[in-house]
């Protein structure tokens, strides 16, 4: 005899779905929904891109009833520590989402008033436990509200009636059918949300996955290639490409995952041409765009590796931009522009800044693309690395020692503050045929943050300064990650969102006060949204 649960069907949710989720989020939670507390289409766009599997929805009838929404956060040493709705989130926004971590977030679940008590929401956390087995999660954390506390807060702290209700002296909407799904209480938790019923409390609940196998040490690591790249005169595009397949071939031969080539090494192609002032120069380099992006392109398929390619200009619409090849091993390949353009690069060369600024999946590791003057703004960074990159590949080009430094610090305050890998790869030698390529000064480095299972100095690997030679070097993805949530310092989990937060206007809109969920919301450090 079938049963109301199983007359649930459970499945992922995709982008046609947002319109009915913001209307049943808002039925939902219509004391929410005067709060600004709902999901917007931002949100749900953004929960869809970081982290498919997470988003689910229930239908009953072919009707859409209920939803949840989780992510993979890590939680550090202490996963139990109290957190407030808005950080555990990144401001609902997901950006925060790590799929290394080891503990799935359970966000939100919402089902329609009509649908309670038809089994929708034991659905929902039913395939919410699946989804950890099946992504062997070490466990699922949600808060929840306190749903019927203002009854009961004349009488009892926040405390006493979640004992009360664990007792099953009280029932509460929420809690109690938590702890029927098989969650224990480990505590509850202030200015989790606004919420007039709860208070602002909700409890802080845990499921811990029985079949959860921690991963052995050391199963994620990759291998990186930095080409540091001679500029020399070419006769040909021809031998441009035997010099390019010549490193990719030596970095493939020691087996490296990763191929990283500086900024603007195809000006080399403009020692072939008689002398050209330096924007023709830029112009007639970007005709070599489509032979470039085959090149790159075909090397990456052929050894099997993502391959950066430095970059190179791209001409269209009237403009011209800085911009990065990162082909993949399937063929795949994705444009990074440079979005900071130096006064030199804007008055010689007529360049123009990029608007796009995205972390990139590859067969390795999650990676991002900062070309050269990039990696001094630190907001760029952060940006990537909240998006969840791993390692952040800097081609750059510089001319002199001055220049090559301020890339280098840059980058080795990025790896620090963020917590990621950074690889640098630089141009030296010299084109003296070429204008403003004149001197090159490059010294390719792999950068690590400051901490003990890094090296000492912060620097995984150097090659000497101002010569021709590829640097080969070991990263640890499993140390990067353990270092987030058990090092000597966290910065990732330490910031003050209550005091500072990052808008970014690229891959995801700023919030504003009617596209919630945070809205008005007070902000008191990690936190995270209703769980009901």
């Amino acid at each position: 005899m079938a049963t109301k649960r199983n007359l649930t069907k459970v499945r992922n949710a995709v982008r046609d779905d947002i319109p009915a989720l913001i209307e049943l989020n808002r039925a939902a939670y219509p004391t929410l929904s005067n709060e600004n507390v709902v999901w917007g289409e931002s949100h749900l766009r953004s929960h869809l891109r970081l982290f498919p599997e997470g988003q689910l929805v229930a239908e009953l009838d072919r009707r859409l009833v209920g939803a949840s929404a989780s992510l993979l956060v890590d939680l550090g040493p202490d996963p139990l520590r109290f957190h407030t709705w808005s950080g555990i989130t990144d401001s609902g926004y997901f950006t925060n989402h790590n799929p290394q971590a080891d503990t799935l977030y359970g966000a939100d679940v919402y089902v329609h008033p009509d649908a309670r008590g038809q089994g929708v929401g034991a659905a929902l956390y039913e395939a919410r436990r699946q989804l950890c087995q099946r992504l062997n999660k070490r466990r699922i954390l949600a808060g929840g509200r306190l749903w019927n506390y203002s009854e009961h807060a004349d009488t009892l702290s926040p405390e006493e009636y979640a004992q009360r209700v664990v007792s099953g002296e009280l029932r509460d909407l929420v809690l109690s059918f938590q702890l029927r799904e098989g969650f224990i209480l480990r505590g509850v938790m202030p200015h989790y949300l606004r919420d007039p019923r709860s208070h602002n409390h909700a409890s802080l609940i845990e499921w811990l996955n029985p079949d959860y196998k921690p991963a052995p040490d050391g199963a994620r690591k990759v291998r990186v290639a930095c080409v540091q790249y001679q500029m020399r005169k070419v006769k040909s595009f021809a031998d441009f490409a035997r010099q390019t397949t010549y490193f990719v071939d030596v970095a493939a031969d020691y087996a490296a995952d990763f191929v990283l080539f500086p900024e603007l090494f195809t000006v080399q192609l403009l020692s072939q041409t008689g002398a050209l002032t330096p924007q023709e120069g830029m112009k007639r380099l970007s005709e070599y765009t489509p032979k470039v992006a085959e090149l790159l392109s075909r090397l990456a398929r052929q050894f099997g590796l993502t391959l950066i390619g430095g970059s190179h200009p791209l001409r269209q619409n009237g403009r011209i931009e800085n911009v990065s090849h990162i082909c993949l091993p399937n063929g795949t390949m994705v444009l990074q522009p440079k979005i900071h353009i130096t006064p030199n690069e804007r008055r010689w060369w007529g360049i123009s800044g990029g608007h796009t600024l995205s972390a990139i999946e590859t067969p390795k590791a999650k990676i991002g693309v900062l070309i050269c003057y990039d990696i001094e703004f630190p907001e760029a960074a952060r940006h990537l690395a909240d998006q969840g990159a791993e390692i952040i590949f800097v081609p750059f080009c510089t001319d002199n020692r001055q220049g090559y430094l301020r890339v280098r610090y840059c980058a080795q305050a990025r790896a620090i503050e963020n917590q990621v890998y950074v690889a640098l790869a630089g141009n030296v030698g010299n084109l003296p045929d070429v204008d403003n390529m004149d001197i090159q000064y490059g010294q390719a480095a792999v950068l690590s943050p400051s901490d003990f299972p890094f090296a000492r100095d912060g620097i995984a690997a150097e090659a000497d300064s101002n010569e021709e030679t590829l640097l080969i070097c070991d990263l640890d993805l499993d140390d990067l990650h353990q270092s987030r949530g058990g090092g000597t310092v966290t910065p990732r989990l330490d910031r003050r969102p209550d005091m500072f937060r990052l808008i970014s206007n690229l891959a995801l809109p700023a919030p504003s006060p009617t596209d919630g969920p945070l809205g008005d919301q007070p902000e008191f450090g990690r936190g995270a949204p209703d769980e009901t």
